[in-house]
Formats: C-alpha cells, structure tokens, sequence
C-alpha cells in the first residue's frame, strides 16, 4: 500500500463532541471534521462511540483534504482527550496509519491552542475546572481537576451547588434574601428548593444537566442580587488561586507569562473581569482568550513531536 507521509492530525475529543484538523508540514490545515463526543472506552458501547467518533471526523477532514483515510498515513497524530488516554491506545493503533501517536490529557492541547505553542497558562472552567502550564523548558504542572466530589472549584456544577446551597439557607430562614430560589425552581419546576435538591441527586439529574444552570447564577449577578454576587466573585476568586498554584510552580515572580482562559464560566463577564482583574495583579501576567482553539493545539503538539513548529495557516476559523 502507498502511503503519504508528510501530514499530521490534531483531535480534540471531549464530552460534547470530537474535532479533528489535518494540517500538512508547512502548517496549512487542510480538512477539519467533526463528530460526537469519544471520552469514554472503558466499555464495549463506550469503545463503539469512541471508533465512530474518529472516523465520521477523520472520514470528513480528509474529505475535505482530497485525501482516502484508507491510503493516507500521519507522520504524527496528537489526540487530546477528556478522561485521558486509558484504554484508548489499542483502540487507535488499529484506526490509524501514523509514525507516532501521541495521547494526552485535553488540557495539554488546549493550552497549545491557547498559546500558540508557547509557553504559558490555561485555565479552563467549564462544568469542572483545572489549570495547567508549561514553562520554557518544557517543565509542566497543574493545579485542580479532582472531580465535583472534591474539587471543580469555580466550575458550572460548582456555581450551581452554592446557587443552590443559597437559595435552601433562604428557605429555611438561615441565610440572606436572594432571588436564585424563585429562579431556580422556575426554571427546574420544582416546588421548593428542597425538591430541587432531591431532584438533583437522581439520576433525572446528571452532573451535565445541573452544570446548565449556571448561567442562571450570571443573570441574577447582573440584576443585582447579592449572594449570586459573591458566588461569581468567589468562583473567579478560587480560579485564580489555581492559576497562581501552576505559576508558582513554573514561572519567576514578574516573569512575562500568557494567561488564557478557556470555558463557558467564563462567559459571565462579571466572573471574567474579576479572574482577569486578580490574573493581572502579578506583575508580568496578562490575561486573554485563547489564540487557537484545542484541536489546533492538538495538531500543534504533533507537530512538536515531529521537532516542527511551522505558522499555522487557516485557523480559527475550523473549530468555530
């Protein structure tokens, strides 16, 4: 079989969906498809989703790119993976023609998205939360990621918990007046915040489905309501506090660092203003959105691995 040898993948492939850029050796990105989401193998179903995830993408992109996946070979491919690589491997090895794979966390991608490569910080918060940097010599650490059992701070379920922790303390007369309870029961159709709470720990309630209540929290910040306020505020505060972990660990104090950020929490530009306004409290921090979403930053990766770092030509527009 003939293969062709100088092209390279980027996946980004997380719980809502998988994307997937094919970029040749000068940079230019070639095809981009997309798919459901494949951050789960563990079972027989989860492996079936996994497959058919990569391959409606990695069929789409090299579409696009005038290529036959059958006959196409990857000089190297960087899959960036929510849940992380386990159990994943085997499972690409068989997929894929490439000369070297490489399997990382999503949070690597997204700051070589992020940064363009460069060196810097990522903090995402979307329904969990975790920050993650790499210095100048290649020396990387991270700070949360535990789980909403034990961790997530700042992120949507987390913003939900204490929305909803508020609005029980109101109820019962032990907490201060906020209107996250009419608010929270309106939109779940609950009776009472008790109900709500309940509710929440069945399975009608899985963590995704109270995650999306968290805009509710923005609202009601921005009409005035003071708990929701301090929720907000305290979330940014904790997001920070992770942030700062990572740079402590890796970078000098008034070192220029990249901050970005990345997640729907941080559509709520109260929150934003605050985690960018305590970011740039230390000397050398600037704090800004991403340059390059994580499917991107996958593809750079690979071509890391390969020793190249060309200009990537093409983008964002892929991964809108």
């Amino acid at each position: 079989m003939n293969f062709v040898s100088n092209y390279f993948l980027g996946v980004d492939g997380g719980q809502s969906g998988t994307t997937l850029l094919i970029g040749d050796e000068t940079g230019r990105v070639l095809g981009c498809g997309k798919s459901g989401p494949c951050n789960h193998a563990g079972t027989e179903q989860g492996r079936e989703k996994f497959t058919r995830a990569v391959m409606e993408s990695l069929h789409q992109a090299c579409a696009q790119a005038g290529l036959d996946p059958s006959r196409t070979h990857f000089r190297a491919a960087c899959f960036g993976l929510s849940g992380g690589p386990r159990g994943k491997r085997p499972i690409l090895e068989k997929l894929l023609s490439v000369g070297k794979l490489i399997l990382v966390e999503d949070f690597v991608t997204a700051l070589a998205g992020a940064t363009a490569g460069q060196p810097g910080i990522i903090t995402i918060a979307g329904t969990g939360s975790v920050a993650f940097g790499r210095n100048c010599r290649g020396t990387t650490a991270h700070a949360g990621g535990w789980g909403y059992l034990f961790g997530d701070e700042g992120g949507a379920f987390d913003l939900v918990r204490q929305a909803l922790r508020g609005a029980l303390r109101f109820e019962e007369g032990w907490g201060p007046p906020t209107t996250l309870l009419p608010r929270m029961l309106e939109a779940s159709s609950a009776a009472s915040a008790n109900e709500l709470m309940h509710r929440f720990y069945t399975a009608e309630f899985p963590r995704h489905k109270i995650a999306a209540f968290a805009p509710l929290v923005d609202e009601e910040a921005q009409q005035g309501d003071i708990v929701a306020r301090v929720i907000l505020e305290n979330a940014a505060r904790q997001l920070a506090e992770l942030t700062a972990a990572v740079h402590g660990q890796l970078f000098q104090e008034g070192e220029a660092v990249c901050v970005a950020y990345l997640g729907g929490v941080f559509r709520s530009r109260l929150l934003l203003e605050h985690f960018r306004m305590l970011i740039e409290m230390h000397k050398g921090c600037r704090c800004g959105p991403p340059t390059y979403g994580p499917a991107t930053g996958a593809l750079i990766e690979a071509y890391r691995a390969e020793g190249l770092a060309p200009e990537i030509q093409g983008q964002p527009q892929h991964e809108k």
